[in-house]
C-alpha cells in the first residue's frame, strides 16, 4: 500500500499525516503527478477557501491528474468540496468528479456560521467506507460551505439544514468533517478508507 497526501497547501496536512501514522501508515506528501498516479490511495486534504484551493491545484498541474485517478481518493474538509462540480464560494468551478454543488450554510437565529464543533452523523447507505459507523456517532466539523444531501451522500449531519457529512461517487469519497480530529470514529473511517 502506498498512500499519498496531495500537497495542495492545506493547513491540516500535518494532522492528517499524524492520524495516518497512528494507524501504521506513513503517507508521502507530494505534488508530483507521477507519484500521485502511482499511489494505491490518494488523500486530498484542505482547509481554507475553494478559490485558492483550486488555484493551487491548477498551478501544480494536478487538476486533470486528480480527475483521471482510478484508485480510492478521499477528500477531507475543503478537499471534499473540491471534488464537487462547483462551489458557491467565490463562484468556483471545482474538480467535477462528484455530481454536487457546494452551497453556503444558511444563517439562522441561534446558529453560528461557520459550523464549528462536534455534530452527529446519520448513515444514508451501505458502503465499505462507513463500516462500523452508527447513527449518532459524532465527528468534528469546521466549515461555512456544505454539500446538500443527494444520491452521493453516505452520511449526513445537520446545521440548520441537512448536509452531506460523507460522500462517495465511484472511487471518489469525501468527509466534510476532520477525521484526524474526530477521535475513535475518525480513526475507524480512515482505517476503512485504507482497507479499500
Amino acid at each position: 500500500m502506498r498512500v499519498v497526501l496531495v500537497d495542495a497547501g492545506g493547513t491540516n496536512i500535518g494532522s492528517v499525516r499524524y492520524a495516518l501514522q497512528r494507524l501504521g501508515t506513513d503517507a508521502e506528501l507530494t505534488a508530483d503527478a507521477g507519484r500521485i498516479r502511482a499511489a494505491s490511495h490518494v488523500i486530498l486534504p484542505g482547509v481554507g477557501a475553494a478559490g485558492p484551493g483550486m488555484r493551487r491545484l491548477h498551478e501544480a498541474g494536478l487538476v486533470d491528474v486528480l480527475r483521471g485517478l482510478k484508485q480510492p481518493v478521499l477528500g477531507v474538509c475543503l478537499g471534499m468540496q473540491l471534488l464537487c462540480e462547483h462551489s458557491d464560494e467565490a463562484d468556483t468551478p471545482c474538480l467535477g468528479v462528484v455530481p454536487a454543488q457546494v452551497r453556503h450554510l444558511p444563517a439562522a437565529p441561534g446558529l453560528r456560521v461557520p459550523h464549528m464543533g462536534w455534530n452527529t452523523l446519520q448513515s444514508k447507505g451501505d458502503h465499505a467506507l462507513t463500516d462500523g459507523l452508527r447513527d449518532g456517532d459524532t465527528a468534528y466539523f469546521v466549515h461555512s460551505y456544505a454539500v446538500p444531501v443527494g444520491e452521493y451522500t453516505l452520511a449526513a449531519s445537520e446545521h440548520g439544514t441537512p448536509f452531506s457529512a460523507m460522500v462517495a461517487f465511484g472511487n471518489f469519497m469525501g468527509m466534510q468533517f476532520h477525521p484526524e480530529r474526530s477521535a475513535g470514529v475518525g480513526a475507524q473511517l480512515l482505517r476503512n478508507f485504507l482497507s479499500l
